[in-house]
């Protein structure tokens, strides 16, 4: 599961910063990054906040797309409120499979830069948060699918993604042990030398089997893991600096 996310325009960038364009970085800053809802020092899925993603069309140049992904064959406003909830996270063993996601994994997929993510761990029946990031600090590429939809009762054009998940890693086996799953799940991260080919179209069956094998487990001894402060109920402190700071529970240390 990949719920809720860490994530600045620093770290956005840096795909495009690649490509050593300055000016269609000076062009991002200027024209993109205020539509978006950066800096998001955490954002739960379910606030559906909007980010910038890297698709096949420009894939150094960003769009604007929403969390929660709204399939192309959705009929209304209504049922665009009911999947977009249901579509934060795809599964890759299914995602050619699911209608929501069929039409985006082979002709849509993305990329969306994270400085890192949240996970809850089950102990003795109370959950505890985990913020979980890169050891030497740098930005996780996740593997997204993408929608355009054009809502036909306002006339206006949503993009929209979801993450893409994968089975647990060593780490993430231990921190994500929600007692309702049958398997404990991570977000797929993208290798450096995997980016390109996820973002490369699919022309035959042979590259669809390519997509689909390379889903799997990823980052293995690569990340590290902290307690965070509450971010549910009373206790969240909101979308500031600190929440992804480390914090001490007894009952951890205890276990």
């Amino acid at each position: 599961m990949c719920y809720d996310i860490k994530t600045s325009l620093e770290t956005q960038l840096k795909r495009a910063e690649k490509d050593q364009d300055l000016q269609a970085i000076a062009d991002i800053r200027e024209r993109l990054a205020p539509l978006t809802d950066l800096p998001l020092h955490h954002a739960s899925g379910f606030s559906h906040p909007e980010v910038l993603i890297y698709t096949d069309r420009s894939s150094y140049f960003p769009i604007v797309a929403t969390w929660g992904l709204v399939p192309h064959w959705t009929k209304n406003t209504e049922q665009q409120k009911k999947l977009w909830n249901a579509t934060l996270n795809a599964r890759g063993e299914t995602l050619f499979e699911k209608p929501a996601f069929k039409h985006a994994a082979q002709h849509q997929r993305c990329i969306i830069y994270v400085d890192g993510f949240y996970e809850h761990h089950h102990q003795a029946g109370k959950t505890y948060p985990f913020y979980i990031r890169h050891k030497e600090g740098q930005p996780l590429a996740l593997a997204g699918v993408w929608s355009e939809w054009k809502n036909p009762e306002t006339r206006g054009l949503l993009r929209s993604f979801s993450i893409v998940t994968t089975t647990a890693n060593t780490l993430m086996q231990h921190i994500h042990n929600n007692p309702k799953l049958k398997v404990p799940r991570m977000p797929f991260i993208l290798p450096l030398e995997s980016e390109d080919a996820w973002l490369k179209p699919i022309m035959d069956n042979v590259d669809k089997e390519g997509i689909q094998k390379m889903i799997a487990p990823s980052f293995e001894g690569q990340l590290t893991a902290h307690p965070v402060a509450r971010l549910r109920g009373k206790e969240y402190q909101g979308n500031v600096a600190c929440v992804s700071d480390e914090v001490v529970y007894p009952a951890l240390i205890a276990s």
